[in-house]
């Protein structure tokens, strides 16, 4: 199983792949005190994964780009971005995940000396009054990058 994200800003483009994500976690959130089907629904995304180090000249990954987005003020329209994540099983996109008003909700880096590679966790989550707009899908062969 492989990871494709792909996240959208004013002025440039994040895009992590299957060297990168490890796990993602979907959530459709709702207040846990409530006795019916609530209106206040979220919608969550949560993304862990390394950090590859660019050797012989590489390109870096696009991981500090997501460590510059977290930083971005709430006041800033950038905050908000476009996330499409897809989900491939063999050539088979078991879901993709669309969230056009995404933020960062909490970012963090980890790195030791054992591994050689920083790992990074990340949770994005709609912005609450387009929960509407995100969508789910599935089902289809996946395009080749």
């Amino acid at each position: 199983m492989g990871f494709r994200l792909k996240i959208k800003g004013k002025n440039e483009e994040i895009n992590l792949g299957v060297d990168n994500i490890t796990k993602v976690k979907y959530k459709s959130d709702t207040p846990d005190d409530s006795d019916a089907r609530a209106t206040d629904v979220g919608v969550i995304l949560e993304v862990e994964g390394k950090i590859i180090t660019p050797v012989n000249g590489e390109e870096a990954d696009d991981t500090k780009k997501f460590a510059i987005w977290s930083l971005v003020s709430a006041e800033s329209a950038d905050a908000y971005r476009e996330i499409s994540l897809e989900v491939i099983s063999g050539d088979v996109v078991v879901r993709k995940i669309e969230m056009p008003n995404a933020f960062i909700v909490d970012y963090e880096e980890d790195y030791n000396d054992k591994g050689g590679v920083g790992e990074f966790k990340a949770v994005l989550k709609q912005k609450k009054e387009k929960t509407e707009d995100a969508k789910i899908e599935g089902g289809y062969e996946a395009t080749k990058d």
